[in-house]
């Protein structure tokens, strides 16, 4: 397995603490996935090997895997897939690699136990990279707010984020020419056309943000003052929608930018940069309101 960091952190340990990281570190069994698919993990990237069955040594904690497979010549790539784990000491996640739907797919309990029980018995242990940790400390900073509630809260139905299924939601949302480009581009996709039909939502449950403050009986200047200095409306965002917790907006507002940066969602671009927008209209807040938020 070729990565863009390797393991050289794993490399430069001891035997007995890098036996001791790969115990208590959590393990993904990658099964059958194809050679050349571009397939990482947080802020690593890898390129399929042949004997490549995974990644141990990972630390616990929330986790973000993602992933393009390639056309049968090697030359064209799916668009990406990714989705959300919250991982705890010593479990080994495994999925195996569907071939006709071309995704990560989990297995039934049994197939789950069995496999499990054959990773901790270092089985498949010379078939799996180790995490770089050398750049752990990187995707600690972008994840401090990401919690297993937050993560739940924000998933799609099936955990799956991937641009190709979400045509339908760039219709409805405000467009650039750019970004209509984009989607006449992603509508003519092959890959596109592939992604089955889903009945059910399929996007991620975003919170809504105001683009703007709306309120009737006060003046205009009155209102154009709130538009310029929005902390009223970051005030109402967070009492409606985050119960008054800051770290739960701080959580949604990590939660989008590392869905649209390693898992190229759009969606999640769009509200990646309506809360960004939202925070930096304020004026009053960051000075004396909601100071310690935005020292965060």
């Amino acid at each position: 397995m070729a990565s863009s960091g390797g393991g050289a952190a794993a490399a430069r340990m001891d035997p007995e603490a890098a036996t001791e990281l790969a115990r208590k570190g959590v393990t993904l069994l990658l099964l059958d996935v194809p050679q050349h698919t571009v397939l990482g993990l947080d802020t690593q990237v890898f390129s399929v090997g042949p004997r490549f069955r995974g990644i141990k040594m990972v630390p616990p904690g929330p986790h973000f895997l993602h992933y393009c497979s390639p056309s049968r010549h090697g030359n064209e790539f799916a668009p990406t897939v990714g989705f959300f784990l919250t991982t705890h000491p010593s479990q080994v996640v495994v999925r195996r690699w569907h071939a006709q739907e071309e995704r990560l797919v989990t297995l039934s309990e049994e197939e789950e136990i069995r496999y499990s029980e054959a990773v901790k018995r270092f089985e498949f242990d010379d078939q799996l990279g180790p995490y770089n940790l050398d750049s752990f400390g990187d995707w600690k900073q972008l994840s401090s707010y990401l919690s297993q509630s937050v993560i739940e809260r924000l998933e799609p139905i099936g955990g799956e984020i991937t641009i190709a299924l979400e045509a339908s939601w760039m219709d409805r949302a405000p467009q650039t020419d750019m970004e209509r480009r984009l989607m006449e581009q992603l509508r003519e996709d092959k890959f596109a056309k592939k992604a089955p039909a889903q009945p059910e939502r399929r996007g991620c449950y975003y919170t809504t943000i105001p683009a703007s403050v709306k309120h009737r009986n006060i003046s205009a200047d009155e209102l154009t003052l709130l538009n310029l200095d929005r902390t009223s409306l970051l005030e109402t965002v967070l009492a409606k929608s985050y119960q008054g917790q800051e770290d739960l907006l701080l959580g949604e507002l990590q939660f989008s930018f590392i869905a649209f940066m390693m898992g190229q969602s759009l969606e999640a671009f769009m509200q990646w940069k309506a809360l960004v927008s939202l925070l930096l209209s304020c004026s009053e807040a960051p000075l004396h309101t909601r100071t310690q938020m935005f020292v965060k």
